[in-house]
């Protein structure tokens, strides 16, 4: 120590300090071994205090940019949920719109079909009449030349009776005025005939267009529909929930929220060519339904932030120090609130054990969540809290170290992490 303090000594020369009463005068001899560790503790202490101020800055920082993305994510959410909306509503009115063009295009058809049908039994009547005509005539034409060949015999080639002759004369012309007639008749049908066939062409083609335009709107809107529900089956397995069970879960209790929708039906009068059409509506109508019914579930889930103020993590999901933590520790001043992180029932708010005063909110989908370690409790057993709802304030009590609030989520009685819920809501985006 001697040859210590003498090679410090050129750099911290020895001090005294004389401390001086009325009938005594003493001092304190501060050696450079002495001086050179009061300058370093004093250093290690200052350092230490920007280190932890850095820390609680940056913890703070990242908090705050936390709760902005989960809002953010929120609201994109909601704001794909209504544009899907608008789509399916814009999708279903461009096929109920296809499907009435279609109809009176099928309408048409039957009515050019029936005219068609008409002209070609009138036709058929008309030849009939001409070919009866024409058998009279040839009978006629042979009963006028068998009387003149009798005639001629009886009484001589001058003997020729001039009314029978002008008799039948008038009966030609009536019937070639007959003939005429028929043939101009059956020359019109033939030319409707025509015009009812090339206006039913048209309208089949029609037809198969507006077929192709339904078929490539449900294509697409099926493929909307699809690419939208994958990041809704994303959300409840990263929370551990099978989307199977969560679906039927809500259809059976909960249907009343908007309810299944209804499968489209068409009226194809006996047209085989729109089964694939109808189809992919039926399909679309089923996967929108599974999104209207995942919408009500995600409304039931805890996926909000149980602390809106500053705070830091000090301690996560897993095992520490040998035993399983069953909740993530969120740090903050006493007094700090604490919110509800998705609707329920308080089903227990007191004091436990280990988690001093606690709160339990069981929520839909065999969801609970529980708030340990508060200063005090806003709320009471029984009573119904929806999201955002002040329940309590962080404190101290019970097994703690410090301020804080314990956070819990359980399904079915498991602990899960609760982390999973609040980066749930990102998946929607």
């Amino acid at each position: 120590m001697n040859r210590l303090n003498s090679s410090l000594e050129r750099f911290l020369p020895e001090q005294r300090l004389f401390l001086r009463s009325d009938d005594a005068t003493r001092f304190v001899r501060l050696r450079p071994v002495t001086q050179l560790l009061g300058i370093g503790g004093i250093t290690l202490g200052f350092g230490w205090m920007l280190i932890a101020s850095s820390i609680l800055v940056i913890d703070a920082v990242s908090s705050g940019s936390s709760r902005d993305r989960m809002v953010q994510a929120q609201g994109d959410f909601e704001a794909r949920l209504s544009q899907l909306s608008a789509e399916r509503d814009a999708r279903a009115a461009e096929a109920l719109a296809a499907q009435n063009r279609f109809a009176v295009a099928l309408d048409q058809v039957s009515e050019m079909q029936t005219k068609l049908l008409s002209s070609e039994e009138r036709r058929r009547e008309l030849e009939t009449g001409l070919n009866v005509v024409q058998s009279t005539l040839r009978d006629a034409i042979s009963e006028r030349d068998d009387a003149q060949r009798t005639v001629e015999l009886v009484q001589g080639p001058d003997a020729q009776d001039p009314d029978r002759t002008q008799e039948v004369s008038v009966a030609l012309d009536i019937l070639s005025g007959e003939l005429r007639d028929a043939a101009a008749e059956r020359s019109e049908a033939q030319q409707q005939a025509e015009a009812a066939r090339t206006a039913a062409a048209d309208l089949e083609t029609q037809r198969d267009q507006i077929i192709a335009r339904n078929d490539e709107i449900l294509t697409r809107l099926e493929d909307a529909v699809t690419i939208s529900v994958e990041p809704l089956d994303d959300v409840f397995r990263s929370v551990g929930m099978n989307p199977d069970e969560v679906l039927k879960t809500i259809r059976q209790g909960f249907s009343g929220h908007g309810g299944p929708l209804t499968p489209l039906s068409y009226s194809t009068r006996g047209n085989a060519a729109l089964t694939q059409g109808e189809t992919k509506a039926n399909q679309i109508i089923v996967t929108l339904d599974q999104m209207n019914t995942y919408r009500i579930a995600i409304e039931k889930l805890p996926l909000a932030m149980p602390v809106k103020s500053a705070f830091r993590y000090t301690s996560g999901f897993g095992r520490r120090w040998g035993r399983m933590h069953e909740g993530v520790d969120l740090a903050g001043p006493v007094g700090t609130p604490i919110y509800s992180t998705g609707d329920g029932v308080v089903t227990f708010a007191g004091r436990q054990s280990g988690y001093g005063n606690l709160i339990k909110i069981q929520h839909e989908l065999g969801v609970e969540t529980r708030f340990g370690h508060l200063s005090r409790i806003r709320v009471k057993t029984g009573q119904r809290v929806s999201q955002g709802d002040l329940i309590g304030d962080m404190g101290n009590t019970g097994r703690s170290t410090g301020p804080h609030l314990h956070y819990e989520v359980r399904m079915k009685g498991r602990a899960v992490d609760p982390m999973s819920f609040i980066k749930a809501a990102s998946n929607v985006q």
